[in-house]
């Protein structure tokens, strides 16, 4: 595998650093995320272990420290729960904009607890991995107890934790108390891995339990026999990694769709869905792609909706064609920008059915003069896709053999 030194910006503002572990042979299959413990940092020698496991298995991992923590800006004393939640899902924004979405997430103790809660707002993930993860972050609070009283007091103590030692304010305390990473599991709508030590004396195996209750189906167990709740052990942390892997390809698809139609350089598409959702392989043209449904229809909202699909169409035919039409007449546009949405628009009379409205707004960037304007309106209306919705249009079906 390769290592990529990376760095994002979180809510806060702070600069995070992480490192991309990618697969040194062979295509990436897909990208993850993944937690480190509370208090530790992505030079954990489990997160490390973990990360080059899921990369020999061609997904990429990115793993970074938490504000406050490691090489990341910002004061660890002003971060909670919450704000840990609020990196990963900054984590995934930055995948999604400079490499490719997340599709599986993973954390470790605390950190498995944060990817349990920060799921439900990263719409890309289909799978969820935790491994010795506690079932509510209060659980964390044990850790304090002896300097509960003087935190509640004086609102800070300083707090050793695995022999270094934190400044804990009492923000941390409220906000671990009033977060609920059950009523997240019981909502999750995503795969579910759940990995504990029966012998794990950090975070009983209890939590695992409660974990695996409240979840629904698709979800699974994993008995980690007797690893120590850091997986000091590289043997542990490596089996943890293959384990995460190879319980993942059963949900990421990352074995490659194979379709013989369309070939490159015909105007077509297939499709192929199976029956374990609504997740749909496309091959446009010799390009592939996603499409889904969003969470809300019961989707994993991996790819764009048939009819964004079909609104991305005529977005696209729109601008291509006004670059066209502006080139041959040589016409300053130094841009044109399309935004389209589809609606069904009740018609006038009771008995008609609802007609497709598809609403679409133009920028167009240049020293155009009005008449220009006015003209490239008028070719907007005019573009291949346009005139084939509306036009009279005859879809032929054929069942083939499989």
């Amino acid at each position: 595998m390769s290592t990529q030194t990376v760095s994002f910006t979180n809510r806060s503002g702070d600069t995070l650093a992480g490192r991309l572990i990618t697969p040194i042979t062979g295509e990436t299959k897909a990208y993850a995320l993944f937690a480190h413990c509370f208090t530790c940092t992505k030079n954990l020698a489990a997160t490390r272990n973990i990360a080059r496991a899921l990369a020999e298995a061609g997904i990429a991992t990115l793993i970074f420290d938490f504000t406050g923590l490691g090489n990341s800006e910002g004061e660890f004393a002003d971060t909670n729960f919450s704000s840990n939640v609020d990196d990963l899902v900054a984590a995934a924004d930055f995948l999604a904009a400079h490499f490719d979405a997340p599709r599986l997430l993973a954390g470790h103790s605390l950190g498995g607890t944060a990817v349990l809660k920060a799921a439900a707002r990263i719409d890309s993930a289909l799978a969820v991995a935790s491994i010795g993860s506690p079932s509510e972050p209060a659980h964390v609070a044990k850790l304090m107890t002896s300097k509960r009283d003087e935190i509640q007091q004086h609102g800070v103590a300083n707090v050793t934790l695995g022999g270094r030692p934190f400044t804990i304010k009492r923000q941390f305390l409220d906000d671990i108390e009033h977060q609920s990473a059950l009523d997240a599991v019981a909502h999750l709508r995503k795969a579910l891995l759940v990995m504990h030590a029966p012998l794990d004396d950090t975070v009983e195996i209890s939590n695992a339990t409660d974990i695996f209750k409240a979840a629904k189906h698709p979800k699974s167990f994993v008995s980690l026999d007797n690893a120590d709740h850091l997986l000091t052990r590289r043997e542990d942390s490596e089996y943890v990694g293959k384990m995460i892997a190879a319980w993942a390809t059963r949900f990421l698809s990352l074995e490659p769709e194979q379709s013989s139609y369309p070939q490159e350089g015909m105007h077509g598409a297939a499709a192929r869905t199976r029956a374990d959702g609504f997740k749909t392989h496309l091959n446009v043209g010799g390009h592939p792609m996603l499409a889904d449904e969003p969470v809300t229809v019961g989707g994993t909202n991996t790819g764009p909706a048939p009819f964004d699909l079909l609104s991305s169409s005529l977005a696209a035919c729109t601008t291509m064609t006004l670059k066209m039409y502006a080139e041959r007449k040589q016409w300053p546009l130094e841009s044109s920008t399309c935004h389209v949405t589809h609606r069904k628009e009740k018609s006038d009379s009771a008995d008609a059915k609802p007609i497709d409205v598809f609403d679409r707004i133009l920028t167009l960037d240049g020293d155009l003069s009005e008449t220009q304007r006015a003209r490239m309106l008028e070719i907007a209306n005019r573009c291949p896709v346009h005139r084939t919705l509306h036009n009279t249009i005859d879809v032929r079906t054929t069942l083939t053999d499989a």
